[in-house]
């Protein structure tokens, strides 16, 4: 059996029993696949993986008693051959640059992972790494590219709050404060004393201006 046919020993790591069981049923139905461990959290990942010295491990990132990051270093200092792919359902650019530097092999979203999990495994298997939903050679080159969209600022928002920026993005789309108030489950009272906070903020003084601010420093997402 050469080495990109031989079985591959998977410890597959994920707090929901559902995740596990749907990660175990994808690889089972693809010959050269072995699930030799389970974890429900992060110390468990670090234990089975350290025990059983399997060729990947699928981390969730988001996990309880250690975070998957966290689990990564212990594991990336015990055992270093371990191949890991982070299984996440969201993750920033910041996050996936210090995966990388931990010592990721790949990053597989969770709403992907029919399409992508058999061959990330095996691009990683072969050496290269998965990113993006794609193979990525050279790394250095992807870290590169990352640094800079996470060096992108951020959009001003003028100190709105989360919820003050709904709020907004409410009054764009022409609603009353009875409209905002019903979607939010607010009273009308709370829905006035946004509005106060943000006309103080943005310097507005009618919904009409605060609409026209809004859409010229894309406060607001086009829909």
């Amino acid at each position: 059996m050469s080495a990109t046919d031989r079985l591959i020993r998977i410890v597959l790591a994920d707090d929901h029993p559902v995740v596990r069981i749907g990660v175990r049923n994808m690889l089972s139905a693809h010959p050269g696949f072995e699930v030799v461990g389970e974890a429900s959290d992060g110390d468990e990942a670090i234990t089975q993986t350290l025990e059983l010295e399997p060729d990947i491990l699928l981390l969730d990132v988001q996990m309880p008693r250690l975070p998957g990051l966290e689990a990564m270093r212990a594991i990336m200092n015990g055992t270093p051959t371990v191949k890991i792919i982070l299984l996440t359902s969201t993750i920033t650019t910041q996050q996936i640059i210090e995966a990388l530097q931990i010592g990721a092999r790949g990053i597989v979203l969770k709403d992907a992972l029919a399409d992508h999990l058999q061959t990330s495994i095996r691009t990683v298997i072969a050496g290269d790494y998965w990113i993006g939903g794609k193979r990525v050679v050279n790394l250095v080159s992807a870290l590169h590219t990352l640094m800079q969209q996470a060096a992108v600022p951020q959009r001003k928002t003028y100190g709105l709050t989360p919820r003050e920026l709904e709020v907004v993005g409410c009054i764009v789309e022409g609603c009353s404060n009875r409209d905002i108030a019903k979607q939010f489950t607010l009273s009308e009272e709370t829905v006035k004393r946004h509005l106060s906070n943000i006309f103080d903020k943005t310097g507005v003084s009618t919904r009409l201006e605060l609409a026209l601010f809004a859409i010229a420093h894309t406060l607001v997402t086009p829909s």
